[in-house]
């Protein structure tokens, strides 16, 4: 993946694995690398992002935990420009995050758009799907989903919706998304890469929670390459 670089894989790893999993922006990156004596540039460190984050992000998804058939589904407002959008968003029963969709809208017609979107990542059907009372997923579930159980209630759906808060943190610190596109591309990467590094440590044992972090850096490697490059 690394042909043409003049910075090793272990670089230029390290700057995409602290862009995706910290708030952090390319100039931060710049100044902590500097820090440690590496003198890269906020415009090499984005174009590390563009290029290998979702390849990355691809990568972690095949190594993640058994996903439960327990689907609960939500969508946010997010304004880009003036304009209003809607980012769908889909997690499991654990709390892994499914998949997410940018739409301008949140009628019928994007209700099965995402639910497509969904059944083609994951593969296969789910027996329940949690959400609100948007009459948008009835609709569609009813011409897509007929032998999938809906429930549909708010306080049902908190895991979803929490799930969105690490999205607002880094929508701050962004300033705002600058297009749907370049929220869908950066998105796409940013939530498996950062749901990889950070295991629900309030509920795990510090041990445990120890190994499991050993585990996913071991992964990491493999992933960027970094075991064969050794």
């Amino acid at each position: 993946m690394y042909p043409r670089h003049r910075f090793p894989v272990e670089i230029i790893s390290y700057c995409v694995w602290l862009y995706y999993t910290f708030p952090l922006s390319y100039r931060d990156i710049e100044k902590m690398m500097l820090y440690r004596g590496i003198e890269v540039t906020y415009e090499s460190i984005r174009e590390w992002c563009h290029k290998f984050g979702q390849q990355y992000a691809n990568q972690v998804r095949r190594k993640r935990p058994y996903l439960t058939d327990r689907w609960h589904l939500d969508e946010v407002v997010i304004a880009i420009k003036g304009q209003q959008y809607y980012l769908w968003r889909a997690v499991d029963s654990q709390g892994n995050v499914l998949d997410i969709l940018m739409q301008r809208h949140r009628d019928t017609q994007a209700a099965k758009r995402f639910f497509r979107k969904l059944l083609k990542q994951q593969g296969f059907v789910p027996r329940v799907i949690v959400t609100d009372k948007l009459k948008s997923y009835e609709a569609a579930k009813n011409q897509m989903l007929k032998s999938v159980e809906h429930r549909q209630h708010k306080q049902l759906n908190n895991l979803c919706e929490n799930s969105h808060q690490p999205t607002r943190l880094r929508e701050r610190r962004m300033q705002k998304f600058k297009s749907p596109g370049q929220a869908q591309r950066f998105l796409s990467a940013f939530g498996p890469i950062r749901d990889h590094f950070h295991p629900k440590q309030h509920q795990l044992k510090a041990q445990r929670y120890r190994e499991q972090m050993h585990q996913r850096f071991q992964d990491w490697q493999e992933i960027v390459g970094l075991k064969s490059a050794a």
